[in-house]
């Protein structure tokens, strides 16, 4: 399925474009198929999803053919649930982030403090939400947490997964988040992913790397492309409480530039695969 969100988002830029180019005003809309402004609104928002007010929206503006159906397709897309609204204390974080990787053509992560979720082994999750606790309530439950991991991690295998590219800090590989014997663990399970996986791709940004323009970056961020070129590039940004979305292309241009060149300061795959393990074989077992 494509992500549900970014069908919202979809939607709404749509909507947005067929109101103007029939010259009208919300007001003109809501009235037309006798629902309020502010309706009409949330549609074009991509807050809400009401197939049959886009349905009397296309109808009153006139819209048939292959715009309705597609129109109406993005609606019902929109609309649809998935895997991680059934599953039960995984955290609304973590179901953001699987709803932006569903069915993304590609999936390009910084990460600057931790290994990512993609990746993360159930004893390093399990370590991080007690460590994560201690600073703001647990969102969910550990096992809610465990198996939404799981959910996102088979993402990655099934038939036409999206391509995955990681760049992580070595500052999340040296400084450690979790007991030594789990850190160690995790490592070699990053070694293990990055080398057994087509479709997975590991790089390691040294502490000391040189980036263009010494553009030193600020923040975890993922970036999210999918394969129908209507909908928007997504880039989440990490931060401590919550998670900024952005998708409008003056927004995401810049990280899609920092990504650009933090991947050029990060060192091959072979090399990063070999700092891991190193790293790993430095670590007491227990």
């Amino acid at each position: 399925m494509i992500s549900p969100y970014v069908r919202r988002l979809r939607l709404g830029a749509e909507l947005r474009a067929l109101r103007a180019g029939a010259g009208l005003t919300h007001e003109q809309v809501a009235k037309r198929i006798g629902v309020s402004r502010a309706q009409v609104s949330r549609l074009e928002n991509g807050h809400v999803v009401d197939q049959a007010d886009v349905m009397k929206i296309l109808d009153a503006l006139g819209v048939d053919g292959d715009r309705w159906t597609l129109v109406m397709t993005i609606a019902r897309e929109a609309g649809e649930k998935g895997w991680w609204e059934s599953t039960r204390g995984m955290g609304e974080r973590q179901a953001l982030y699987a709803n932006l990787e569903a069915g993304a053509a590609a999936i390009r992560e910084y990460q600057q403090t931790f290994i990512p979720g993609l990746l993360q082994i159930p004893e390093f999750v399990r370590a991080r939400v007690g460590a994560d606790t201690a600073l703001e309530p647990l969102e969910g439950t550990v096992d809610g947490v465990l198996a939404g991991r799981a959910g996102r991690q088979r993402m990655l295998r099934r038939p036409g997964a999206p391509g995955y590219e990681v760049i992580i800090d070595e500052l999340a590989v040296r400084r450690l988040a979790a007991p030594p014997d789990v850190v160690k663990k995790q490592l070699y399970h990053l070694a293990t992913a990055g080398n057994g996986r087509p479709a997975v791709t590991l790089r390691v940004l040294p502490v000391d790397a040189r980036l263009d323009s010494y553009a030193v970056p600020r923040c975890t961020f993922s970036l999210y492309a999918y394969p129908d070129p209507g909908d928007p590039a997504v880039v989440a940004i990490d931060t401590v409480t919550s998670d900024v979305i952005l998708t409008e292309p003056a927004d995401t241009a810049p990280y899609e530039e920092l990504y650009t060149r933090l991947r050029a300061a990060a060192l091959p795959p072979a090399a990063s695969l070999d700092l891991l393990t190193s790293a790993a074989d430095n670590l007491p077992d227990h």
